[in-house]
């Protein structure tokens, strides 16, 4: 059971129907029937092909149209087929208003048995923004019991989505498909670090890969050792528990050596207390989440072949522990990356970087990609210039930019570009090594981190996620549970659909 809810969060049984009172006809004490609300659709004719005075219910309740408002309508036993209605309001019915109207709706009927979604006109990427919202919002974060994980408020069990929209079976289809990849990191993001370590994520891998046919290697510490991956095990090395490298590949049906090849790194420290520079104690708290930008691209991986993803996706999940103990990496130390650039530590706490580093060297002398793109809870920069709405992306390339900012508009993940200034590499310059991962004096935290992760990169056209602000959620509500929130699954996997 552990592993199931995890790896295959319950999400509910979807159908599509063109007729409201096709999807009414059978009874169902439990039903509840959603009904969005724009400011140009009153909801009147919904309303009234359910049985009910549209007019009257609208004028009597006057239910507010904001975005993911919600007016709730109890009707008497037998007067029609529901025992109960939600007025969702969907502001101006945009994807966004949507989405947002979705999770209010999927949080207003958790643990339902049985809900029906009166969506009309609405088609496309709208059908898809509403199913989205209800997935996740309706999806509490599981909990941990004597006998493990469980799962925690779940959406209602069977739901209905009425649309005109001739493809809406398979927009559900898709949709749900995202939403459930992005549950997936979520889960992974919560589990406790006395249970997930870099082994317990590396053998979630391989069950991952299994069940959805990707190719997958996993490095342990020999391995590392072996083949030079000085990052990580400088960082793992206070750890009890060794680090480790995950490599998962999805091949596309019919790939040719001309297939575009991608390479997804995600930082994967299973908890970080800051090293011998240890975190205060208010900011440890939240440290289990810190490897999700591994979870994000797995969970992406694991999507990949449900969606047809048309291009080699090789993910790259760098795990360690950043732990206190008697080998501890220090200030001060030099440690040599992968590939053989050496690097002064200037501070144990900016241990994602050092991992990091590893696996985009490894990527680029091994995988050959035409674009990398890596995910990292990274910087406490990041969340102070954007908070936790919105996450900084860097770019060496213009086009890859404006594709990443462009999907992550179309799945309400918003990415702001921000710039790759040369002018603070100096700063990186180091006396003893090739380069210091910690700038002094300069301020622009999220920036030298991220010139720091170009010098391993080569010329491949490359992109940084800095998720420090969006990968968590201090509370539960709208699409997000409390804690790691799985943000850029979907954009990355929208984004993956469009490379060519």
């Amino acid at each position: 059971m552990p592993s199931d809810v995890i790896l295959d969060p319950p999400v509910s049984r979807w159908s599509t129907v063109a007729d409201l009172a096709d999807a009414l006809a059978a009874p169902a004490a439990d039903r509840v029937l959603l009904v969005p609300l724009t400011a140009a659709d009153g909801g009147a004719d919904a309303l009234a092909a359910a049985g009910l005075d549209g007019a009257l219910v609208l004028a009597t309740h006057e239910p507010a149209r904001g975005a993911g408002e919600v007016t709730t309508v109890a009707l008497p036993p037998g007067q029609g087929p529901v025992r109960r209605v939600l007025l969702v309001g969907a502001g101006e019915g945009s994807a966004d208003d949507l989405r947002t109207a979705g999770a209010a709706a999927g949080r207003a009927t958790r643990d339902r048995a049985d809900t029906v979604h009166a969506l009309g006109d609405t088609a496309g990427a709208g059908v898809a923004a509403w199913v989205e919202g209800c997935v996740l919002g309706g999806t509490g974060s599981p909990r941990w019991t004597a006998d493990g994980a469980a799962a925690g408020p779940l959406p209602a069990a069977a739901s209905a989505v009425v649309t005109a929209d001739p493809d809406a079976a398979e927009v559900v289809r898709r949709a749900v498909v995202g939403a459930r990849a992005q549950l997936l990191a979520r889960g992974l993001a919560i589990t406790p670090s006395n249970v997930k370590n870099p082994a317990w994520v590396a053998a979630r891998a391989r069950t991952v890969a299994r069940r959805t046919g990707l190719g997958v290697e996993v490095k342990d510490e020999r391995a590392l050792r072996k083949e030079g991956f000085g990052g990580l095990l400088a960082v793992g090395q206070g750890s009890a528990t060794p680090p480790r490298l995950v490599r998962l590949d999805h091949r596309p049906p019919g790939a040719t050596p001309t297939t575009p090849r991608v390479v997804l790194v995600g930082k994967g420290i299973t908890f970080d207390t800051g090293g011998l520079q240890v975190k205060a104690s208010d900011g440890m708290v939240s440290m289990k989440t810190d490897m999700g930008g591994s979870a994000v691209v797995l969970a992406v991986l694991a999507a990949c072949a449900e969606l047809d993803v048309p291009v080699h996706v090789t993910g790259l999940l760098a795990l360690a522990e950043n732990a206190v103990g008697g080998g501890s990496y220090r200030p001060g130390d030099v440690v040599t990356q992968y590939g053989g650039t050496t690097v002064e530590i200037g501070n144990t706490d900016a241990e994602g970087r050092i991992v990091m580093a590893d696996a985009l060297a490894y990527a680029d002398a091994h995988v050959d990609p035409d674009v990398v793109v890596d995910v990292a809870t990274l910087t406490g920069a990041a969340r102070i210039a954007l908070a936790r709405v919105m996450a900084p992306v860097f770019a060496t390339d213009d086009a890859l930019a404006d594709a990443l900012v462009a999907a992550g508009e179309s799945t309400g993940e918003t990415l702001w570009r921000l710039p790759l200034a040369d002018t603070y590499r100096r700063a990186l310059d180091s006396d003893v090594a090739d380069l210091t991962h910690i700038a002094t004096g300069v301020g622009g935290g999220a920036v030298t981190a991220a010139l720091f992760l170009r010098e391993f990169v080569g010329e491949r056209r490359w992109a940084h996620l800095d998720v420090a602000g969006t990968g968590r959620s201090d509370v539960d509500a709208g699409l997000h549970a409390k804690g790691g929130t799985g943000f850029g699954t979907r954009l990355l996997l929208r984004w993956l659909q469009e490379v060519r």
